[in-house]
């Protein structure tokens, strides 16, 4: 009996000794930080609904919204960047997940046709200042020469028989 009891109390030793090496690391290292509301919600801002048309992730109270806001929280805590958050909702639900589409592709247009139609609004306002302005000499018949047409002159004899 005295052997067995020697043999669990040095195995008893064995695995506190074990443990207290093994949660040495551990302890050591930094808490996890908790990100904050703000830090969640500046990133939710930049992202639409899953489930809603239109509205943002930081203000959609669907339990979606919940879990997407919660699951943002834990990358963050993960230490992603928001980039990688971006990109991974991305890979998961598509462009139609962010607030301003990738540069990318025919998304381009998005940013480049404003641009040329104000711009061609522009030429086209200034255009049609620059011809109002045009004096009406240039737009007027000259009235020196008659205009002789064979309509004008058979109405002009109907006109005489008449009188």
């Amino acid at each position: 009996m005295k052997r067995t009891n020697a043999g669990i109390l040095l195995a008893l030793v064995v695995v506190v000794l074990l443990g207290a090496v093994s949660t040495t690391p551990a302890l050591a290292q930094d808490p996890v930080p908790t990100p904050s509301v703000d830090e969640i919600n500046a990133i939710a801002k930049r992202m639409y609904c899953p489930v809603c048309e239109n509205i943002p992730l930081d203000v959609c109270a669907t339990e979606a919204c919940e879990q997407w806001r919660a699951m943002i929280g834990e990358k963050l805590a993960l230490g992603w960047t928001e980039d990688e958050i971006f990109d991974y909702f991305v890979l998961l639900y598509g462009d139609r997940v962010l607030s301003e589409p990738p540069r990318t592709g025919i998304n381009w247009l998005i940013y480049i046709l404003p641009t040329i139609f104000v711009l061609i609004g522009i030429f086209v306002i200034v255009r049609g200042f620059l011809l109002w302005n045009k004096p009406l000499e240039s737009l007027a018949v000259d009235r020196a020469e008659p205009v002789e047409s064979d309509y004008i002159s058979q109405m002009e004899e109907e006109l005489k028989k008449r009188n």
